[in-house]
Formats: structure tokens, sequence, C-alpha cells
């Protein structure tokens, strides 16, 4: 009997085994998956990370490290992010990958609240989400890379400031945006580490910056104008330690004001030899872009991140629940801030 080449054909098996004799009925398609699943499942993953914003030197390096692991794994990866450190700005970035039906989306959150819708639908088209630098509630990722241990590195950025100080006097802290959940956590814990051990020590500032580096030198400006007294600064993003080294410099305050916190070397360097500033901390952003696309590569194979796991460029990551620890942050002084470029 002839039957369409598009159904099926019977094949009747003679088989033996065991002594006895018998028909094994196979069925078997002629055509497989349509053409554009084939073309679907061929094509290269895209990865998509979305920093807070654009155009600063730690995300630069971010999305440094981002694209050599894109070449490395052999995957699509891009780097979209807003001109303002905006929540707003975000979700539509996120919106149109949506659209897209890009693979991955991993963010940077300006804020944990005002991004779960958005990030929720992309969760529903069935597109991957996770954090990275600045996370969101649970619900909206799979899993969050975060850099360091928060409390550990709040209470050492505090740390940094009264051994440059003789643990007394007034201080100011310039963080970035006043939604980010890492930033306001490392916050609480620089507050706590001065309440527990530095009770001759005052905060009597918090300016925020929106991570844009005009804002952060005229709030540096404005507060080292309105406290003549204050010992220190603290930098609690990456755009507040040279914004403040700027200032003290330009007011000719160095020596009198100390300037410490998180800050890439570059930005930092001139600011550490010529004595505008004392310390700065941070880990290495390059690697942290390289890890996010690496994790991210690993969740469209079905793998999550394990406890200890030796990362292949990164080294040894801990798992905390459904939150990644990339490792321990480097101090940077005039006397090693040469041994780093990024």
């Amino acid at each position: 009997m002839r039957m369409k080449a598009a159904w099926v054909v019977l094949l009747l098996l003679f088989v033996s085994g065991c002594g006895k004799q018998g028909y094994e009925v196979i069925y078997q398609k002629e055509n497989t998956a349509p053409e554009g699943t084939k073309q679907k499942q061929e094509r290269p993953y895209t990865i998509v990370l979305v920093p807070k914003i654009m155009n600063i030197p730690y995300f630069n390096a971010v999305q440094e490290g981002a694209a050599e692991a894109g070449e490395a794994l052999g995957v699509n990866v891009r780097y979209e992010g807003p001109v303002a450190a905006e929540a707003s700005q975000q979700t539509k970035i996120i919106e149109k990958l949506i659209a897209e039906k890009v693979d991955v989306i991993a963010v940077s959150a300006n804020d944990p609240e005002g991004l779960l819708p958005v990030l929720e639908k992309a969760r529903e088209q069935h597109i991957h989400v996770i954090t990275w630098d600045a996370d969101t509630r649970q619900e909206g990722r799979e899993f969050f890379v975060n850099m360091v241990d928060p409390e550990a590195l709040g209470r050492h950025l505090m740390d940094t400031l009264a051994w440059n100080t003789n643990e007394e006097g007034e201080f100011a802290i310039i963080t970035g945006s006043k939604t980010a959940a890492n930033l306001n956590e490392w916050l609480k814990w620089i507050q706590a580490q001065q309440r527990d051990n530095y009770p001759k020590m005052k905060l009597v500032q918090i300016a925020e910056s929106d991570d844009d580096p005009q804002k952060a030198y005229a709030a540096a400006k404005e507060i080292l104008q309105q406290h003549p007294r204050l010992k220190g600064i603290i930098g609690n993003s990456s755009v507040g330690p040279p914004a403040a080294a700027k200032a003290v410099k330009d007011l000719k305050l160095d020596g009198k004001v100390a300037v410490v916190g998180l800050s890439s070397p570059n930005p930092m360097n001139e600011y550490l030899k010529d004595g505008s500033a004392q310390m700065t901390t941070l880990w290495s952003p390059k690697k942290l872009g390289y890890l996010t696309v690496v994790l991210a590569h690993d969740l469209l194979q079905g793998k999550l991140p394990a406890d200890r796991e030796d990362v292949a460029g990164v080294g040894k990551i801990r798992v905390k629940g459904d939150v990644v620890i990339m490792g321990e942050p480097i101090d940077f002084t005039k006397e090693n801030v040469d041994q780093y470029d990024f």
C-alpha cells in the first residue's frame, strides 16, 4: 500500500531475543521541525546587559568584560543603557528587548520596585532575567550577580575613612541614585559601622549624584563650602570619589579633607598620587561583565550557579541562595594604583 511521504512509514522489524521471535513496530516521521524552528535553534543566543547608565568608566569596563565573554562563548552580547540613571529609561529599553524576543536580559537596576512590572512581563514572555551590580526584588529575576558581600563592603568603606581621619570629625557621603538597592545597602552598613565603632565621627550630609559626574562634582563643592570643619568624604558610587577629589583639589583642601570610596583606579590615579584622595576600593568591573555573561549563558543551558564554582577568567564564586558573590574588593592607594588598569 502506498502512503503519503509527509506521513509515517510503518516498519516491521524482525526481532530475535531470548529464544523468542516477534515483531517490533516503529513509527518514524519523515520530516522534522519546521524550517523556521530550525533557524531559531541554530541562531546564536542574544544576551543583553542593561547598565544603570552609559559612558562612565565603571560601566564601560563592565561592557568590555561582557564583550570578551560573548566572543569566547560564541554568543551575541549587546550593551544597552540609558543616558541618565533613571528607571523610566531602563523600562523603555527593556520593553524594546521584550519585543525583540532576546534570550536573556541582565539588568543593573536603578529602582528595584520601579522595574518590577517590566521585568515580570519579560519573564512571562519566557525571557530569562537576571540582575547584576544592583538588584531588584526577587520575583523580578532568577538570580543576582553581586560583586562583594554588602555588609563587609559598607563597613570596610567606613574603616578606610576612619583610618585617614584619626577616627574623628565630620564626614559626608556622595551616593548615586536614591533608589538603587545596592547603594542603599552599602549606605546602611557604612552608617552601622560608624555607630558601632567610631563615636567621635559624625555624618553631616548624604548627597545624591544620580551617577552623573557633573552633579557629583557640584555636590562635593557644596558640601565642602557648607561644612568648613569637614574631615572626609566617602564616595558611595563610582563617580563620587573622582568628583570629591577634584573638588578638594580645586578648593585647595588636599591634606585637610580625606577622600575615599568606590571607584576604578584609572580615574583616581592622579588624585591618589597628589594627595587629593587617600584610598579607593573596588572589584574588577571587567570581571563582573565577564561573569554575568558566562552565568547568563549557563542559564540558557539549564545550569544554575554553584557555590565555590571555579569560573574560568574570574575565579571561585560564592552562592548564597539566589545571590552570586563574585569575590573580595581591592583597595587602591598611591603605592599600588599603577598596578591596575581599568
